[in-house]
């Protein structure tokens, strides 16, 4: 749904006309466009300002958060290691041991080194020359470690778990708007069982009206007055029924509009919803789509997580996998006194080192790869159920939507010849050869009538939303 930008002026610039906190109807001096309130705008609040959709935002924070944090085992470091040792006048060592570390891709590790030490105790394989001792190397690992490690590993998972965040929040967000739209049609259905109650209670008071007129001038019997009394009365009794509904409905689409600063607001009484909804719907609701392709369904939010959190698993294998080779950690460092000139820096004057280790049975690391194993066949399990599933609702809801469609042009046909009835059995009435009983059961069938095809309409609508919802078209 897109909102217009002229939708957003409109209610800014009306907010204190729009909203207000009481629950006593009154009157105000608007046009009737202006009393309006359409599901574009509702929307645009509630996708703006309800405090659960920007909750929802926050998930999409959670994995940017984790993503930094991640690349933060890629952050070069500075150690510094000093200790000195003074005893009775002697000075056991003052030893200064100064790095700085860049960690890359593949397990290999950037080092500078710095070490100036001294003291009557020193160890002699710590002597250093008088300026101190500078070196350059590297350190790698070569088996366990180099195509596969656990810093690689979190890095590319964080990346994964960004964008698995990211469809979490679109439903989420799917979810609360779809809510929304529910409560909007159903404001919009209970709107107009009232006006439907309170047209034909207008009408019981005209005849109430003319029966009396009748009977005074003798054309009618006492009886008609009585029956077109009690008629008015059953019509006013549904008329505040449907009423209080419709007050209901209103406090409930209330607890979808906000403003910012989490303020909650009422919606104004005088507002109504739009009776042409049904007419805009596929454009707001994006329910349009027709043809469900394999395209459609892999792009799903809930698959995409799935697809994602599988790609996690395959690291985690890869990374299990590797854990089984043995450790073989290798360093060389070149050595110089002279730090400003390069030319020292040779073969000749070196540092370097091998260490080697291995579990002897290796459980640990076969017990984590047979488990990520048992975890990549779950999921794979979970993604093909997902999809039939996904497949099965989409198609589902496509029949439903036909069939309320279908239901909805019979129900105004059959409005339509009640309507004709009606009229009918007034006019034999006014010629004095049909009775108020008739017109009154006549009129009670057009009103069920009706009711129903503004079930059915409800229906199709919330139907239609209900689509949209599953296929996460309601965020657009």
């Amino acid at each position: 749904m897109v909102l217009h930008h002229m939708h957003f002026t409109k209610l800014k610039l009306t907010t204190l006309l729009l909203f207000i906190l009481c629950f006593n109807f009154k009157t105000q001096a608007q046009s009737v466009s202006d009393s309006i309130f359409t599901l574009e705008e509702y929307l645009g609040y509630v996708k703006q300002y309800h405090p659960i959709v920007k909750q929802a935002r926050l998930i999409a924070s959670e994995g940017e958060i984790k993503l930094l944090k991640a690349r933060g085992a890629f952050d070069p470091k500075i150690e510094v290691d000093y200790n000195k040792k003074k005893f009775t006048g002697t000075e056991y060592y003052d030893k200064l041991n100064a790095a700085f570390k860049i960690p890359t891709w593949y397990g290999i590790e950037l080092k500078a080194n710095y070490e100036n030490n001294e003291g009557y105790y020193l160890n002699p394989e710590s002597t250093v020359p008088e300026d101190g001792l500078y070196s350059a190397g590297v350190s790698m690992s070569l088996a366990k470690g180099f195509l596969a490690n656990e810093r690689m590993a979190t890095l590319k998972q964080a990346k994964l778990y960004k964008d698995i965040s990211l469809n979490k929040q679109s439903l989420a967000v799917n979810d609360v708007l779809y809510k929304a739209i529910e409560t909007y049609f159903n404001w919009l259905k209970s709107y107009q069982e009232y006006k439907v109650y309170n047209d034909y209670q207008n009408n019981a008071d005209v005849r109430l009206s003319q029966v009396k007129s009748s009977f005074e001038a003798g054309d009618k019997p006492a009886v008609d007055t009585l029956e077109a009394s009690i008629n008015y009365k059953n019509r006013a009794l549904d008329v505040e029924k449907s009423r209080i509904k419709y007050i209901k409905s209103q406090l409930e689409l209330s607890n979808y509009l906000w403003l910012e600063d989490n303020t909650p607001v009422e919606l104004d009484y005088s507002l109504i919803p739009d009776v042409n909804s049904p007419f805009v719907a596929d454009r707001v609701l994006n329910s349009s789509i027709l043809e469900i392709n394999d395209e459609l369904l892999e792009n799903h939010p809930k698959i995409q997580s799935l697809s994602l959190k599988r790609q996690q698993l395959v690291l985690e294998k890869r990374l299990n996998n590797n854990n089984l080779l043995p450790k073989i950690d290798v360093q060389y460092n070149f050595l110089t006194s002279d730090y400003e000139n390069l030319n020292t820096l040779n073969t000749k004057n070196y540092k370097a080192g091998l260490n080697i280790s291995m579990p002897l049975f290796l459980r640990k690391a076969r017990a984590d790869l047979k488990l990520t194993k048992l975890k990549l066949q779950d999921i794979d399990f979970n993604l093909s159920s997902t999809k039939v599933s996904l497949l099965n609702k989409i198609n589902a809801v496509q029949q439903e939507i036909d069939s309320y469609e279908k239901q909805s042009d019979i129900v105004q046909h059959l409005v339509n010849d009640y309507k004709k009835l009606v009229v009918a059995e007034e006019k034999k009435f006014e010629l004095g050869e049909g009775s108020l009983f008739l017109i009154n059961y006549r009129e009670a069938k057009l009103i069920e009538t009706e009711l129903k095809n503004i079930e059915v309409t409800n229906k199709v609508l919330t139907t239609k939303a209900n689509f949209a919802q599953i296929l996460n078209t309601l965020e657009d």
